[in-house]
């Protein structure tokens, strides 16, 4: 299957270079690498010109198409008619080996697959299950890892997820593809995280990223995954697997991601269910203000640093709430 590879990338360019030099050693390379680049100095340019990658295009974008979705919409203009499956990954992940093989030959199983995500190792440290099913562990299919505290004390407050890990809840704040085990097996999901997720060119013919989400896009990957899965089946293969660096370079400040945590966390709610239950309802209010509350405490368990930050967000955080509740986002679906 022919295949195209694009990665939306702003000021990082070297992450951006050890991921095209995993790219390069790949066992099925792409068709063709389209580098979107929406930086505002020629950094990215002058790296790239210094180094060879085969089949790799070089677009720089102005402000008008800047930002995550505006230059994933952008690239998909860009991808040559033969393609069947498009690519993407974020600008500072490094590929194992199979990645691609791995991803591609998911299509081939699964025929129906109109989405096929990969899997993220170097987050989550995972084990064969023991048995012995301690709240202090999450376990699933054989596996299990460590429950994170958030959903300790949602457990506490009868707030856990109802929904499998790359499910949305009725009340959203669901587990995320994290919560797949390295098992090796391809799952099922709804939600595939958008830096490391593929699709069939055809899906583009009827959706589009939402430019709802501007600039660094929280949750556009949900967003869109959501929409896809009203219209087919969506999969994560764990044999797929890559490492995400999270480089802090072209990250928002954190009174922006606060808000954007739950301002867009709605968004992505009302996406999947315009009319959630009265009971929904209480429960992704009563969630967001747990998690809100979480927040708040790293002010007095964290470095002077992380304090500043955790407030920061905080802060954010109930900006956010408020929003939601006096100018709720409009969908656009």
């Amino acid at each position: 299957m022919r295949f195209s590879l694009i990665i939306c990338t702003y000021m990082r360019p070297e992450p951006l270079l050890k991921l095209l030099k995993s790219v390069k050693n790949q066992s099925l390379y792409p068709n063709e690498i389209l580098i979107i680049d929406g930086s505002t100095n020629k950094k990215t340019e002058q790296v790239l010109g210094e180094n060879n990658f085969s089949n790799l295009k070089y677009f720089k974008v102005e402000t008008i198409n800047r930002g995550l979705t505006k230059q994933r919409n952008f690239g998909l203009k860009k991808v040559d008619a033969l393609t069947e499956i498009v690519c993407f990954l974020d600008d500072d992940i490094i590929l194992e080996q199979n990645y691609f093989k791995e991803l591609i030959s998911t299509y081939k199983v699964h025929k129906n697959a109109l989405a096929v995500g990969g899997y993220i190792t170097n987050e989550v440290d995972w084990t064969k299950s023991d048995g012995s099913n301690k709240p202090s562990n999450f376990y699933y299919d054989g596996w299990m890892r460590k429950e994170p505290s958030r959903f300790k004390l949602r457990r506490k407050f009868g707030l856990l997820p109802d929904a499998n890990p790359g499910f949305l809840p009725s009340f959203s704040h669901g587990r995320s593809i994290g919560f797949l085990p390295p098992s090796g097996k391809t799952y099922e999901v709804e939600l595939i995280m958008g830096g490391v997720s593929s699709y069939k060119k055809e899906v583009f013919n009827a959706l589009q990223f939402s430019t709802y989400f501007e600039g660094y896009g929280l949750y556009e990957d949900a967003d869109f995954s959501l929409r896809l899965a009203k219209r087919g089946k969506l999969f994560v293969n764990t044999a797929a697997r890559l490492a995400h660096f999270h480089d802090a370079a072209g990250r928002p400040n954190q009174f922006k991601y606060g808000k954007m945590v739950v301002r867009n966390g709605w968004y992505i709610w009302r996406v999947k269910d315009k009319t959630p239950s009265f009971k929904a309802r209480i429960k992704w209010n009563a969630t967001a203000f747990l998690l809100t509350a979480i927040r708040f405490t790293n002010i007095l368990t964290k470095n002077s640093k992380s304090r500043k930050m955790a407030f920061t967000e905080s802060i954010g955080r109930v900006v956010g709430w408020f929003s939601v509740i006096f100018n709720s986002p409009k969908i656009k679906l």
